[in-house]
């Protein structure tokens, strides 16, 4: 580039504070959005709430796509510990993202990417390598306006990308985050450059109900909504979370405060299951609010919300009608947070809905298991989960898990670690290798039946060598694999892990029984493993995550399979009981 040319862009620079990229093919006016921003405290729920809506647009016929924006500075959530921040979702692109993509993903029923996910640490970094570029003309690189441009710039691509009627964006964390601040400035300022009828704002607010006082206080929601404000954003509707419906009185103080019509002061209480959000909505009128907001109206198909609200229906109206009663057994080390594992309970909860079954889930921490007392432990389940996870810790207490499953044939399934403990129990206690482990947790280990393979060591860095997202599966035909797959001679799962088992003990372990079922189209990695069904009900393992796939109205095979044979095996083992009086 000249520089008669570059002393023209820097001259355009010095004359404008805008900072506003316009991606090619966007169309103002067409693209709108609405914006989910929490007060008073996270963990809220507001990724159930803008799902949940951005389902009813979806249900009339419009294109929709959500993002999560976090404040945190990594890249990515596949670092962060479950503890702190609940379990990473992978993405079929292979991009680990917070959790809210699952909720996302099952309530919209779509595959998402890396464009529906960013962090403070994705933005600045584009704009370090922007300013090291000289994208930037020689400007000091300031949060206004370039930080906030990038943020304004990533929304309209999605936009573009997904050819979106209405892109859902939720902010994370709460107003006054110092961390969030610059996510909620961009927002500002993408309303005000997208002008009327194209951005909506909503707030969701917490009203407590302290216990000691018997009433509902609006106080802490209305300061939240205050601190909102303060930032230029005025709310458009308000989403109220409580324990209890709020009551007319709190929702009329909000209302006056917020300047905003009672008809969107909206209650978000607890109800059993976060798949009756959607209908409360609905109900709730809030969904035609938004149309009337964004004037969306006249791109609504009744026809196609009729039928998505049948199909809808049909699920929701077996939640909690259930006749049939399980308890499963997920058996891990992270069990004192339910976060951790949140897509195999929705997943159970899926096929629970979807065979009548009221599935009860028995939280056991494997780091307390042993020999002497698994069998007492797990003597009330009907079906046994290992989930997936890194690290030594717990290990031996899962393989004694499964080795009471396999030997007292209890349905099992294993996933990822799961997988891997399978592997180890059998080759230890059927194939008769001594020593046998994974070098995950003893590099020095005699038989090491679970390894890094070699492509993945010359790969450095934390992270770098994890096999990650969507991955195609070759399926044995005969096997309960392929049974559960409609026959399917390839499918797709997802995966998240470092360690494979490794190829020179295959042979063996299949010799002595073990089947391999499901494995890479052309490396020798196995990624499914059982035991044929005249040895065990359901015995089954597999190196991917095949929770991240189930939706309500598709459940995953695997996991209907699985709830299934813990139904027929609950049945079987049935005692009935004498009431004591």
């Amino acid at each position: 580039m000249s520089s008669e040319i570059l002393s023209t862009l820097g001259q355009s620079q010095e004359e404008t504070e805008f900072y506003t990229p316009m991606p090619a093919g966007y169309r103002k006016g067409h693209h709108k959005y609405v914006i989910v921003v929490g007060t008073v405290m996270s963990g809220l729920g507001k990724g159930i709430f803008s799902s949940s809506l951005a389902k009813l647009l979806q249900d009339k016929g419009m294109r929709v796509t959500p993002i999560k924006m976090e404040g945190y500075y990594n890249i990515d959530s596949g670092t962060l510990n479950p503890y702190r921040h609940g379990e990473v979702f992978v993405l079929d692109d292979g991009m680990e993202t917070d959790m809210d993509l699952g909720t996302y993903e099952r309530l919209l029923d779509q595959e998402l990417s890396a464009s529906n996910f960013c962090t403070n640490g994705q933005i600045f970094s584009i704009v370090l390598k922007k300013e090291r570029e000289g994208s930037y003309l020689g400007r000091d690189v300031q949060t206004i306006p370039h930080v906030t441009g990038e943020v304004k710039l990533k929304l309209r691509e999605l936009a573009i990308k997904a050819d979106a009627d209405v892109i859902f964006v939720e902010v994370g964390g709460t107003v006054g985050d110092y961390e969030n601040a610059v996510y909620l400035e961009a927002c500002r300022q993408l309303a005000y450059e997208e002008g009327e009828a194209s951005v909506v704002f909503v707030a969701l607010t917490y009203v407590l109900e302290p216990g000691t006082l018997g009433e509902q206080k609006s106080k802490a929601a209305q300061l939240g909504i205050k601190r909102l404000m303060e930032m230029g954003i005025m709310p458009s509707i308000i989403a109220c979370r409580a324990t209890n419906p709020v009551n007319e009185k709190v929702r009329q103080k909000i209302s006056m405060y917020a300047n905003v019509p009672m008809r969107r002061v909206v209650s978000m209480h607890d109800v059993e299951s976060i798949y009756l959000v959607p209908e409360a909505l609905r109900e709730a009128g809030i969904d035609r609010e938004v149309l009337t907001l964004l004037d969306l109206h006249d791109r609504v198909d009744q026809r196609q919300e009729d039928q998505a609200r049948t199909k809808w229906r049909w699920f929701v109206d077996r939640i909690g009608r259930a006749q049939k009663h399980v308890t499963i057994g997920v058996t891990g080390k992270y069990t004192a947070l339910r976060d951790a594992y949140a897509s195999i309970i929705k997943a159970v909860e899926h096929c629970g809905v979807h065979l009548g079954c009221d599935v009860q889930l028995k939280w056991i921490d494997t780091t307390t298991i042993d020999e002497s007392n698994v069998a007492r432990r797990l003597a009330d389940c009907h079906g046994i989960i290992v989930p997936g996870g890194f690290g030594v810790r717990g290990t031996e207490g899962k393989i004694e898990c499964i080795r009471h499953a396999r030997e007292s044939r209890v349905p099992y399934l294993g996933l990822c670690l799961g997988f891997q403990m399978a592997v180890i129990e059998y080759a230890r206690n059927v194939c008769g290798m001594t020593g046998a482990n994974s070098t995950e947790f003893d590099p020095q280990c005699a038989t090491p039946v679970i390894d890094i393979l070699p492509e993945q060591k010359k790969i450095e860095g934390l992270g770098g060598n994890m096999r990650l997202g969507g991955k195609d599966v070759e399926v044995k035909p005969g096997t309960m694999a392929a049974r559960l797959f409609s026959n399917a001679s390839r499918i797709r799962l997802r995966f998240r892990h470092r360690y494979e088992v490794d190829p020179q003990f295959i042979e063996s372990l299949e010799r002595h029984g073990l089947v391999f079922s499901g494995k890479h189209p052309t490396q020798p990695i196995m990624q499914i493993v059982e035991l044929p069904q005249d040895v065990h009900p359901f015995f089954m393992g597999t190196q991917a995550h095949p929770e991240l796939t189930s939706r309500p109205l598709r459940p995953q095979p695997m996991f209907m399979g699985f709830v299934q044979a813990s139904i027929d095996f609950a049945h079987q083992h049935h005692q009935p009981q004498t009431q004591v009086v």
